[in-house]
């Protein structure tokens, strides 16, 4: 009798060891074909000057400050450009986890800045994975001169559009990179300097030295400039340094235009010939309503 509950008792024990082997393997296959994204391809919405990938979340708003300064070969008369400042100030807000709006002013030609941004797909793995994150950008600005008789005597006529697509990748924790093609039309433009349509390719990416450190890179390559034009492709090279809610960029750039208009059309210096400026960008993040669960 003590036999047979015995081996009741053993068979029973290796019955639940096999049900529970059978339910663990089930739950780590279920786990595998949970969809997971990517977070924080990088770790603010610019790069350097050009727009990354990252955008708020629903409810968040971002504000954010930017500086350029005159060019480092200035010298000490000028303390290294510091003299002279161009400033941006912007608002960017998440009316949801994918669409975001923003706005800003800068004071390099005057500019006033409105633009749209619509997240199309988030780098993932598991079912129906991407393996980029790709955000849709859209922008309108208009320089705030004077009016006066002339050519460009109208709002319109200082009108720009901008449209890019931006393609990121996280490749691993430290690095991450981001194409940008891009395409801006200027209603009114000096025909010996300018094109209307101006097609760019940017390039972006980012290396992750410590939890708070990251050093950036960004670059716009102008497809159609016209021949002898006075401009240069924009470059920037930067650090982000993140404290809690701040994100705090350093900047060396050959550009003071700090939105897309100005950079990627109208970059006046050499950056291997002593036209490097620098500058900064602040960031502020405030969460204005409740993130839903």
């Amino acid at each position: 009798m003590n036999s047979r509950i015995g081996l009741l008792f053993l068979l029973s024990i290796c019955a639940m060891q096999s049900y529970g082997q059978d339910l663990l393997a089930e739950l780590q296959q279920e786990e595998k074909k949970q969809k997971e994204y990517t977070i924080a391809t990088f770790k603010s919405t610019r790069i350097i000057n050009g727009h990354s990938v990252e955008m708020k979340g629903a409810g968040e708003l971002e504000f954010i400050i930017s500086h350029r300064f005159g060019t480092i070969s200035s010298g000490s008369y000028n303390l290294f450009g510091l003299d002279q400042s161009y400033i941006r100030i912007g608002l960017e807000y998440g009316i949801t986890d994918r669409l975001g709006v923003g706005l800003g002013r800068s004071s390099f030609n005057k500019i006033y800045d409105a633009y749209v941004k619509y997240k199309l797909l988030r780098q993932s793995t598991g079912p129906g994975s991407s393996p980029f994150t790709v955000t849709a950008f859209g922008s309108i600005n208009i320089q705030d001169f004077e009016q006066t008789p002339g050519t460009y005597s109208t709002y319109m006529d200082r009108a720009s559009y901008i449209g890019q697509l931006l393609i990121a990748r996280k490749f691993s924790p430290k690095f991450s990179a981001q194409i940008t093609p891009t395409i801006i039309h200027t209603n009114v433009v000096d025909q010996s300097r300018l094109t209307n349509d101006q097609a760019a390719m940017g390039i972006g990416a980012r290396y992750k030295l410590t939890r708070s450190l990251a050093i950036n890179a960004e670059y716009f390559y102008r497809i159609n400039p016209i021949a002898n034009t006075p401009y240069y492709n924009s470059l920037g090279i930067g650090l982000d340094i993140e404290t809690g809610g701040h994100v705090f960029q350093l900047v060396l750039s050959n550009t003071q235009g700090m939105i897309e208009r100005t950079f990627v059309t109208e970059t006046a210096d050499d950056f291997f010939d002593g036209g490097i400026h620098f500058g900064f960008n602040i960031t502020r993040a405030f969460q204005l309503k409740k993130k839903t669960k």
